[in-house]
C-alpha cells in the first residue's frame, strides 16, 4: 500500500484524520483503516489541512462524531461524505 493520506483508527469512527500536506478539493483520497488493516478510497470535497478531520460519511445535524473509537463532539452543520470537519461543524459537548 502507498501511504495513505488519512488514518482511521476504528472502523465505527465517523472520521479519519488526514496526516499529509496540500490535500485538495476533489482530489481522490486513500485511507487506511487501522481495526481491521483495511484500505479506502473517497473524494475530498474540500481542501482539508493536515491534522484535520474527514467525515467518512454523511453527519447529520446533531449526530455524535466519533474518532478514534471515542465521541468528540456533536454535528452542528450538517457533513456530507468526503467533508472537513472542524470547528464549522462540530462542537464538543462538554459546554
Amino acid at each position: 500500500m502507498a501511504a495513505p493520506h488519512f488514518l482511521v483508527h476504528e472502523k465505527n469512527d465517523s472520521v479519519g484524520v488526514v496526516v499529509v500536506e496540500g490535500v485538495k478539493k476533489g482530489q481522490m483520497l486513500t485511507g487506511w483503516v487501522m481495526q481491521g488493516n483495511k484500505t479506502i478510497k473517497m473524494k475530498c470535497l474540500h481542501a482539508i489541512p493536515i491534522g484535520h478531520k474527514i467525515a467518512l460519511s454523511a453527519v447529520k445535524t446533531g449526530n455524535t462524531i466519533i474518532k478514534y473509537g471515542h465521541d468528540i463532539g456533536k454535528c452542528v452543520a450538517a457533513i456530507k461524505k468526503g467533508g472537513h470537519v472542524h470547528t464549522q461543524n462540530l462542537k464538543t459537548k462538554r459546554w
